[in-house]
């Protein structure tokens, strides 16, 4: 197991006081493992979860060639012939193919099958032509369409065809260790007959505020003292990422009880958030403690908000000491904590995309910083992205955060950005 001076040794420009967020990222990508234990789930409990080794296909999808839609199936080849004027194919019908069960019969060069959509389609019959673009010919009420009649150049040979494994062919991946299950993906494995599959455990995470200025809810107010709103945030942000979260409260500024706190908390988890307590000139023990019971690096990272933050590991568990601030906890969280996490998850899935947008108007930045703004992503009548910042851009405004749908991400060298200037968002949805 690397140290945290071995891993910054290895970053180019490492600097603890002015770090690049960009090299935070490469931080934590060489200091957190994927957890290795795993389980089974049921289909009905894989939502959110990773999966843990690849699934082969045990079918093929669709198991036959079966038809697209409601028509009457025949063989492509016979579109390069027509009658005398070469307008038409004209064809006799034969039987009627339901979805559910295989037409028993024969069809005949001349001859079509009417078909419903979903029905297997016979041997040599590779084209369906809907039915709303064919002419009856000879039609009776007790046997319907007897012959009909389909216009030359509507088609071609292999149309309206679903072809046995087009979707996915047996023996082949359906789907990748380290996927997040998504809703999609389980009804992929449910097309399979799959209803139960290996996952990986639940990362365990364990977070505290700090602080003897935080109140918890149902305490009294007092002078001075706000309520703790990170901790109801960092536990909606875990909850939605799949991960089991270890609720210990909020944790006052006394040495012997953030010991017992961390202590406690690196016994029974993969991971440690607290907020507050790692800010420059800070009259707490947090820093302390966390120096005293583990590996712990310091940062001042060249960003706003989020400036202060810890990062380390006590015992085997990885500790992530965030900015006191609401705004910089989730900021933090999003653009650094979030990634690690889904890399100790074992998930393969990337970091949340950044999109192009235009910017409703100027924006001031310092070049040297990354920032994040908070804005109002919408689409503009020519179907691209235009955002707008919130206008109080501080860092315990939390209502600014409900009100935006996005970050606007402008990058270390980025300076001020113009009307119309093209700029970088991170979305919200489904994650905050």
């Amino acid at each position: 197991m690397k140290t945290l001076d071995t891993i910054a040794a290895e970053l180019e420009g490492y600097d603890p006081q002015a770090l690049r967020a960009d090299r935070v990222n490469e931080f934590l990508l060489r200091l957190v493992e994927p957890v290795l234990e795993r389980e089974q789930a049921t289909i009905f409990q894989a939502l959110g979860r990773v999966l843990a080794q690849d699934v082969i296909s045990p079918i093929s999808v669709p198991p036959h060639d079966n038809s697209a839609m409601d028509g009457y199936a025949f063989d492509g080849g016979q579109l390069q012939t027509g009658d005398a004027d070469g307008g038409q194919l004209e064809l006799q019908v034969v039987g009627t193919a339901l979805a559910g069960k295989a037409w028993q019969g024969s069809v005949a060069p001349g001859q079509c099958l009417k078909v419903m959509t979903g029905a297997v389609l016979p041997q040599h019959l590779d084209t369906v032509v809907p039915q709303e673009l064919v002419t009856v010919r000879h039609q009776s009420a007790e046997e319907g369409a007897q012959s009909i009649a389909i216009p030359r150049g509507l088609l071609r040979a292999g149309d309206n065809r679903r072809q046995r494994g087009e979707d996915l062919m047996q023996g082949e991946p359906a789907l990748r260790k380290g996927a997040l299950l998504t809703p999609a993906a389980l009804g992929l494995l449910a097309s399979l007959g799959i209803e139960q599959l290996p996952v990986v455990r639940k990362l365990r995470v364990a977070y505290f505020s700090t602080g003897d200025e935080i109140l918890s809810l149902g305490e009294a107010p007092r002078e001075g003292a706000v309520y703790d709103s990170n901790r109801y945030t960092v536990f909606g942000l875990l909850t939605r990422l799949g991960c089991d979260v270890i609720d210990l409260g909020v944790v006052p500024d006394e040495p012997t009880r953030l010991e017992a706190a961390f202590q406690r908390a690196a016994s029974q988890s993969d991971a440690i958030i607290t907020s507050g307590g790692v800010s420059v000139g800070e009259a707490d023990y947090t820093k302390l403690m966390m120096k005293k019971l583990g590996d712990v690096a310091f940062w001042k990272i060249a960003m706003r908000p989020g400036r202060p933050m810890a990062v380390g590991r006590i015992g085997q568990s990885i500790l992530f000491g965030l900015p006191g601030n609401p705004v910089a906890v989730m900021v933090t969280f999003l653009a650094f904590v979030r990634p690690a996490l889904l890399r100790m998850m074992g998930s393969t899935e990337a970091a949340t995309p950044l999109l192009k947008a235009r910017s409703l108007a100027p924006l001031r930045k310092k070049a040297g910083r990354t920032e994040y703004q908070r804005g109002i992503v919408s689409q503009t009548s020519e179907g691209g992205l235009q955002v707008s910042a919130i206008g109080n851009q501080g860092s315990g405004v939390l209502s600014s955060m409900v009100q935006a749908n996005g970050l606007i991400v402008l990058h270390h060298s980025q300076g001020n950005v113009g009307a119309g200037d093209e700029v970088d968002v991170m979305m919200f949805e489904g994650v905050i």
